[in-house]
């Protein structure tokens, strides 16, 4: 079966055309086996399931690796200790029956967890039995859990953040994890403001120990240039890889999803118009592709324009950065630029705040256009 770009869910190397992050991953390891924990929280779609499922293959030779999904918890299982733990441990043993190298005794101990009363169950039963499963393991024990945006309002997330924490301060004299990787939108420090209102102003870490991610996940000219060159070993469109891959990332400033989205569309609709496979990987095969994306709904732009409404001082900077065209100064302790990066609507750029993409800045400013003209009177 031929591959094809994706933009839904992970990519897998057998059924997608993919970026090499071998690199990426390289650095990761490095801060695995230095026994850092840290958060992976990058824009939407920015790849971090992809880059989870990655590392957790690329290291699993030399370190057992539990990776778990919050998004596969209900809401009700976030709502006391006790069924947190009794779902954690139900998930937890659903990836030990495809685990090698697992102490039957932890999942012996986990097994009881989802037998016994719930009631009776806490947080600080289920680190221990953790910990003896560290101290039991040949290899040492890596947590991943992405989807971390799931455990949304709720205390009992916070307090499973502080179990983490005191083990891994103490782990000197208690069995731990080796390192613990938690992916999502919201790094821990900002799980904790989005549990208060805009108008509060607690920003205590529940998780102060997490060491700096500085990987850079956004594909660069070449990361693309050697994702089409696989697409182009398969299908002989001629194109010029060097100059479509430049002028994608002119456009996205090497956005994950906006790269393969734009390769998705040039490869199945403008490719399969007017245009055969090699016109349609050209300039003007991708100008197409554009006019495409930026009259689409799709869940990423959505998810942005919902963003604005969410966060009121969001909204006016980005509209003071369009319109008023105003230099800001980048201030990563200003809670709107803060908010923004973190949402994937602004970088740095060299000392000041500026709109991440080419494509962002358009669907942004059509939006507040638009938004305008529908709150004229009459209209």
């Amino acid at each position: 079966m031929n591959r094809v770009f994706n933009i839904s869910g992970d990519c897998k190397p057998d059924l997608h055309y993919m970026v090499n992050i071998e690199d990426r991953l390289t650095e990761m390891e490095a801060m695995v086996e230095r026994g850092d924990y840290f958060t992976v929280n990058r824009a939407r779609q920015f790849g971090k399931t992809t880059t989870l499922k990655a590392l957790g293959r690329y290291l699993k030779k030399d370190y057992q690796v539990l990776s778990l999904d919050f998004q596969r918890l209900s809401h009700k299982d976030f709502e006391t200790e006790s069924a947190f733990v009794e779902a954690l441990s139900r998930e937890i043993l659903k990836k030990f029956m495809l685990m090698n190298e697992v102490p039957a005794e932890t999942a012996n101990e986990l097994r009881q967890f989802t037998q016994e009363n719930p009631a009776d169950l806490k947080l600080a039963i289920l680190f221990e039995c953790f910990s003896k499963w560290c101290r039991r393991s040949e290899k040492p024990v890596v947590l991943m859990i992405d989807e971390v945006d799931s455990a949304t309002n709720n205390q009992v997330f916070l307090d499973f953040l502080a179990q983490l924490r005191g083990y891994y301060i103490d782990r000197d004299e208690t069995a731990a994890f080796q390192s613990v990787i938690l992916a999502g939108v919201y790094d821990v420090k900002n799980l904790k403001r989005r549990f208060v209102s805009e108008d509060e102003h607690r920003v205590n870490s529940p998780w102060n120990i997490a060491a700096d991610f500085n990987v850079d996940m956004s594909f660069s000219v070449k990361d693309i240039a050697g994702m089409l060159g696989e697409y182009e070993a398969d299908h002989r469109t001629g194109m010029d890889l060097t100059a479509m891959s430049d002028r994608i990332y002119s456009y996205t400033s090497g956005y994950p999803f906006l790269v393969s989205r734009i390769c998705k569309l040039i490869d199945e609709r403008v490719g399969s118009r007017d245009y055969n496979k090699a016109d349609a990987w050209t300039e003007e095969g991708l100008q197409e592709a554009l006019k495409i994306l930026l009259t689409e709904r799709n869940t990423l732009f959505e998810s942005l324009i919902a963003k604005l409404t969410e966060y009121p001082k969001l909204r006016e900077l980005l509209y003071t950065l369009l319109f008023h065209r105003s230099v800001i100064s980048y201030n990563s302790l200003n809670r709107s630029i803060e908010v923004a990066e973190m949402f994937g609507f602004v970088v740095n750029c060299s000392g000041n705040a500026a709109v991440s993409n080419r494509i962002f800045e358009t669907i942004l400013y059509n939006w507040f256009l638009s938004d305008v003209y529908c709150h004229v009177p009459g209209w």
